[in-house]
């Protein structure tokens, strides 16, 4: 067998391997049962004793899969071996030599290099019917298609609990619209979301475009391997039912000096294409935000944003900064018995509004000013975290009137003020400063030192000769090392006017 052949059959073998165990996670069983009743009926020597996959060959790893012979399962897995082929052929390539690769796929690669990727990316734990796996072709030309659209949808809370798309629009690298619909989700709505989605039931009144309509249209425009860029792309994923393997998820290609993982669409707006994508408090333009997320990626090929970047938030109002957002409440927790989670000495009002999320919701707490607000927060008990906004949060917990204890969120409105612009470029000339005045220290030892050495006998002068022209060496390295922070601090300080 040529290495080829070998490298082959072990890509084969990892993607049975990994439908195996998707169908463990399932609880399916073939005619045989499930993969430890197989075994023991397939392997009379080993028998499930021998149960990972990874140490079954290719053959037994098939014949388990084979005897799935009811139609629908045998859609099922041909869906989950397509989608996990294609991601593990876009994965493979991003291993290759990384001088070779178009600046399109260097983006495709940091999203499948994220840490968060394998949560976000992997097999979905549901693949229903109506799911739908684009399929690459051939996989040589495919996988070096440098072709990318953008896409952002909307989604309301359906009865069942479950996410619907009523809204799915489309653009291509010269912000040209390719699809712009309008979607009826065929099921009963609970929450329209009409403040986030901009989206009513009248707007949806007559209209007949269906999840499988977008579906046919997604798969015309993704053939041939091109890329699907979108924010938090695996929301929309998932709300699609759409299985693509190369995506480029902008919230993980830019390195941020906050330590966030994924900044929001709005933040990275602000920060890398320098305006505001809304206005606080106005519900999301579909189009704007699928332009926006191919935008951000034409600023990544263009100009790198390889260094980390501080990301700059939008401002709060006033009026928005004595109020503490409470989420994450499970629905069967009263709305009055919110009051208890803060000191009975704070006068707290609710918003109306409730906003409902399948099992949890939120809702708005006021408070008499920005002041109270912030001691009401520094009040109650919990580790204080930050939401993936930046925003800082508390998981607190607090008991109701039954006994039960019940846990939620609260959170304040704006993200924590991060340093200013000019107090870092200080710090960082200070630094810059300490180290010139080291060198001069340095440079001035080191010269009555070799006076010293001098002065020594022939028998020591030897050793010291070479401490002597480390310390040089050392002392040279350190001088570049000054100058170039001084070149860079210079750049800065002429950019920003200090």
């Amino acid at each position: 067998m040529s290495p080829m052949d070998k490298k082959i059959d072990a890509a084969e073998k990892e993607v049975l391997v990994e439908v195996v165990r998707w169908t463990q996670k399932q609880g399916m069983k073939g005619t045989e049962g499930g993969w430890k009743e197989f075994l023991d009926f397939y392997d009379k020597k080993f028998g499930s004793s021998l149960s990972d996959p990874a140490r079954r060959t290719v053959d037994t790893l098939s014949a388990f899969l084979k005897t799935f012979t009811k139609n629908e399962d045998s859609k099922f897995l041909a869906k989950v071996m397509q989608f996990h082929s294609n991601r593990k052929a876009v994965m493979e390539l991003s291993k290759c030599s990384r001088d070779l690769e178009s600046p399109q796929q260097k983006l495709v690669r940091l999203t499948v290099e994220h840490p968060d990727d394998p949560l976000k990316y992997s097999i979905p734990s549901l693949i229903e019917e109506e799911w739908v796996v684009t399929k690459l072709g051939k996989k040589s030309k495919a996988l070096k298609s440098n072709a990318i659209v953008a896409i952002d949808c909307e989604m309301v809370l359906c009865e069942d609990g479950t996410e619907a798309v009523v809204q799915v629009c489309v653009v291509d690298h010269n912000l040209d619209v390719k699809l712009n619909e309008l979607v009826n989700p065929n099921k009963a709505v609970a929450d329209y979301r009409t403040n986030i989605t901009g989206i009513s039931a009248k707007d949806l009144h007559g209209i007949n475009c269906s999840l499988a309509d977008v579906q046919k249209s997604l798969k015309k425009l993704l053939s041939g391997g091109t890329i699907l860029a979108g924010h938090g792309l695996n929301n929309d994923l998932q709300a699609l039912k759409l299985g693509h393997a190369r995506i480029i998820d902008t919230s993980f290609i830019f390195k941020v000096l906050s330590g966030l993982r994924r900044p929001s669409l709005n933040v990275l707006c602000k920060s890398v294409l320098g305006y505001d994508l809304r206005k606080v408090g106005a519900p999301h333009n579909c189009l704007d935000d699928a332009c926006a997320a191919m935008k951000l990626v034409l600023a990544k090929i263009e100009h790198g944003f390889d260094d980390a970047i501080m990301l700059r938030h939008k401002s709060v109002p006033e009026t928005e900064q004595k109020k503490l957002l409470l989420h994450g409440i499970p629905v069967d927790v009263p709305k009055e018995e919110l009051v208890n989670v803060f000191p009975k000495e704070f006068k707290i009002e609710f918003q109306p509004n409730v906003n409902v999320r399948g099992r949890k919701y939120s809702i708005v707490a006021i408070f008499d000013d920005q002041q109270k607000a912030n001691e009401a927060f520094e009040r109650v008990q919990g580790d204080k975290e930050q939401d993936s906004f930046g925003r800082p949060q508390k998981l607190v917990s607090f008991q109701l009137s039954t006994g039960v204890t019940a846990s939620l969120f609260v959170r304040k409105m704006a993200c924590a003020d991060p340093p200013a612009q000019s107090t870092f470029l200080e710090e960082k000339l200070a630094q810059v400063e300490e180290l010139i005045n080291k060198s001069k220290k340095r440079k001035t030892d080191t010269m009555v030192t070799k006076e010293l050495e001098e002065l020594k006998t022939n028998s020591d002068q030897c050793a010291h000769v070479v401490e002597i022209e480390r310390l040089k060496q050392e002392l040279r390295r350190k001088d570049d090392e000054i100058q170039n922070l001084q070149k860079i601090l210079s750049a800065v300080t002429r950019k920003h006017g200090l």
